[in-house]
């Protein structure tokens, strides 16, 4: 039998998961709502939160997913219990590796789910309060020459960009140093992955 590739805090987290969402969703009345993947590659999320005064009082999550997505969703789910909704909205999935001490390269992908979902559920409650738009995904710059961030890409990837090319013609990446190429590329695959094809 292969060696376990993850680490025991991921294998905590994978074996027993919390904040599982084990009935059906009306059980657990939501403030905010939110829901992201792509079913076809086998990975979708759905996210529930109760806020009060705008902090995360409780949450429940379930996934179509693998190891990675379900303990890094875990984990996420107990990092954000008592946080406020400003501070939970900047979670990045670099930070709930982290704390899981690390995930295979070709299973980091599989993290974003839940951060994106988060979001998701966030920018629910604050439209249900009249509050839509309050809070904003940092972007981050993946081209240093031309100033193109991940949204940007994100952007090009709804737009119809699913190659190095696309990519090029819609934001003109890479035409300078074209050192951000496999970053570029990692978040097509991600986006991809995300949003499917």
């Amino acid at each position: 039998m292969p060696d376990w590739l993850y680490s025991d805090t991921v294998k905590d987290h994978f074996t027993k998961p919390r904040n599982v969402l084990m009935d059906d969703e009306s059980t657990f009345p939501a403030d905010g709502r939110g829901q992201t993947g792509n079913i076809k590659c086998g990975d979708q999320m759905l996210m529930l939160l109760q806020i009060k005064d705008d902090i995360i009082t409780d949450v429940r999550w379930k996934t179509y997913g693998c190891a990675s997505a379900i303990a890094s969703t875990s984990m996420l789910s107990e990092t954000i219990k008592g946080m406020s909704i400003s501070d939970a909205y900047k979670i990045r999935p670099e930070d709930l590796v982290e704390k899981l001490g690390g995930l295979p390269e070709y299973k980091i992908h599989c993290s974003v789910l839940g951060d994106k979902a988060l979001r998701a559920a966030i920018d629910d409650y604050l439209i249900k309060t009249g509050r839509q738009g309050m809070l904003k995904e940092e972007a981050v710059e993946i081209c240093h020459c031309l100033g193109i961030t991940d949204k940007d890409i994100e952007n090009a990837f709804h737009k119809g960009a699913r190659n190095w090319e696309g990519l090029q013609q819609a934001t003109k990446i890479g035409t300078v140093c074209g050192g951000c190429k496999a970053k570029a590329l990692e978040l097509l695959h991600e986006f991809a992955h995300i949003y499917g094809n």
